[in-house]
């Protein structure tokens, strides 16, 4: 692909993605501030699921309250006892993002009442299923309340509420859901559904909104390891919607539920029920959907990856040779889809007797799938009675066992998967965004730790949609000149794990994959913003 080049600038220059100078690296005070969910169980470096957010907001309440004080030392001692609080909480460190909390954007409604010594606030977190929550709360509790001053603190916990990073490109149904995980091995019989029930379970009991679609309509498993009180699904007449049905709190969607039992239909006719149960169903508010992916890697596999953007994928396999070559080819798919697979479930791999520890067939298929692929993490689950007599019963074992061996197991996996999902949310909501005091478009793709600017306009003259080139002739219709100089973008939204969505002033949406911006020429020499003059 020939590439067009803006012309050079005092500022600016361009740089060939083929050549490799290192470029400045912008560090402006008033920098974006990172809001992320702080879970993890080990120091591992995570980045997680972000927004932007401008400093500003966090003092809000705070700055109101000062705004308000009449001029003079009234003023001042407030202003002093915001930055005592706020530089007080900044003690507590993100374990995982190796931020404190206030540049994080965990602060909110800051309330101070200095005569009384009251002070108030909320640490919001993007998700209510952080595992140190707690610890949060009792660290901000006790280094706020050691300020001399401070004779009471008043912490309150929230979460977002849950939403898509994509919310607007989603059917109705899906635009309150904040992470989509697929459950997937491609080889049938080795417990993919086990695993997607207990997960859910394992989330919810971490106090998580969940929901689990049951995506296997011609042998689906789901009406068989639940037992909810209502067994069939429900239309609203009015809206045309489906209302799932729930068990212990977690709602569920299942062809088994739609009172036809096992589907006899072929392949186009099957995408087509899955599409309709997925996307038309009021799934309300939750902050992880668990899709039960059926078996294998064609067309409706496919479709799935294609109607709803997964979040992550949990690959469930067995230890033998024969199960490691279908998983590899569905870690594939999962690949060329840009879905990240964020952990390996090795399912009967052993059992304890007489002391001893036995693996009857074989080791590492998930040691295999770790290394060649580079998925980070993995679990493994022994052969227990227990835990194939729950599927049969109806109720999961992480909810008829909680504190047992295989409870703990799934426990980790729901830690790894709220990280993880985390990290990635995190990534693609600031993979690419406009910084307006450079007036360049900086990109930083996903599990890459390279970030470069881009000129506005060079992007939108690198469009190689329909509207930008002839797709019969390869002629460029968008003319060098068609483009003005200081173009700036309005809007810029991600699409997926792949690309985003460019919104320019005439109106045009250009989708710009993030290999394709990597073939752009870079700007380089980027000025340093000037501290703002008070």
């Amino acid at each position: 692909m020939q590439l067009l080049h803006a012309p050079s600038s005092p500022y600016l220059s361009l740089l060939s993605s083929k050549s490799q100078p290192k470029a400045v690296r912008p560090s402006p005070e008033n920098c974006l501030l990172l809001s992320a969910i702080n879970c993890s169980v080990q120091p591992r470096r995570l980045e997680r699921s972000v927004w932007v957010l401008d400093k500003r907001s966090i003092l809000s309440s705070a700055t109101t309250k000062a705004a308000s004080v009449e001029a003079g030392t009234s003023a001042i001692s407030i202003g002093t006892a915001e930055s005592d609080v706020l530089k007080a909480l900044s003690q507590i460190i993100d374990p995982d993002f190796g931020t404190d909390i206030v540049s994080c954007g965990f602060v909110k409604d800051l309330h101070i009442n200095e005569a009384l010594g009251e002070v108030s606030f909320r640490l919001e977190l993007t998700t209510p299923a952080c595992p140190i929550k707690d610890m949060f709360e009792q660290k901000a509790n006790e280094v706020v309340a050691m300020l001399p001053w401070v004779k009471s603190v008043n912490v309150t916990m929230s979460a977002q509420p849950a939403q898509p990073i994509f919310a607007g490109q989603l059917p109705v149904g899906l635009q309150k859901i904040s992470n989509i995980v697929a459950v997937s091995s491609c080889k049938g019989g080795v417990g993919k559904s086990t695993v997607a029930v207990n997960l859910a379970y394992t989330l919810a009991g971490m106090g998580a909104r969940v929901g689990i679609f049951d995506a296997d309509v011609y042998g689906p498993s789901l009406p068989t390891m639940v037992s909810p009180e209502n067994r069939l699904l429900v239309m609203n007449p009015e809206k045309k919607t489906i209302m799932p049905t729930e068990y212990l709190g977690v709602k569920m969607v299942s062809f088994g539920f739609a009172g036809q039992g096992r589907a006899i239909m072929r392949g186009p006719m099957v995408s087509g029920v899955i599409d309709q149960l997925l996307t038309t169903t009021e799934w309300g508010e939750l902050d992880y959907l668990v899709i039960d992916m059926p078996p294998g890697t064609g067309d409706i596999q496919l479709t799935l990856c294609q109607i709803v953007p997964l979040t992550a994928a949990v690959i469930v396999t067995t230890p033998q040779k024969l199960a490691f070559i279908d998983v590899a080819k569905g870690v594939r798919m999962f690949s060329k889809l840009k879905v990240p697979c964020v952990a390996v479930v090795e399912n009967m791999c052993h059992f304890d007797a007489d002391g001893k520890r036995y693996y009857p067939f074989g080791r590492g298929s998930g040691s295999q799938v770790i290394q060649q692929f580079g998925i980070p993490h993995l679990f493994d689950l022994p052969i227990r009675p227990t835990l194939s007599a729950s599927g049969d019963s109806g109720m999961p074992e992480v909810v008829a066992d909680p504190q047992g061996e295989v409870a703990n197991t799934f426990q980790n996996l729901g830690v790894c998967v709220v990280q993880q999902c985390a990290k990635i949310r995190q990534q693609v909501s600031t993979a690419v965004t406009y910084d307006k005091s450079f007036k360049a478009i900086r990109v930083k793709v996903p599990d890459s730790d390279e970030e470069f600017y881009l000129h506005p306009a060079t992007v939108r003259r690198n469009d190689r949609s329909a509207q930008s080139v002839d797709e019969w002739t390869g002629e460029q219709k968008l003319q060098y000149t068609d483009v003005p100089e200081d173009i700036e973008p309005e809007e810029i939204r991600p699409m997926g794990n792949y690309a985003v969505s460019i919104t320019w002033p005439d109106g045009f949406s250009q989708i710009a994959p993030y290999d394709q911006l990597q073939m752009i020429e870079r700007l380089v020499d980027v000025p340093q913003p000037t501290p703002a003059q008070t």
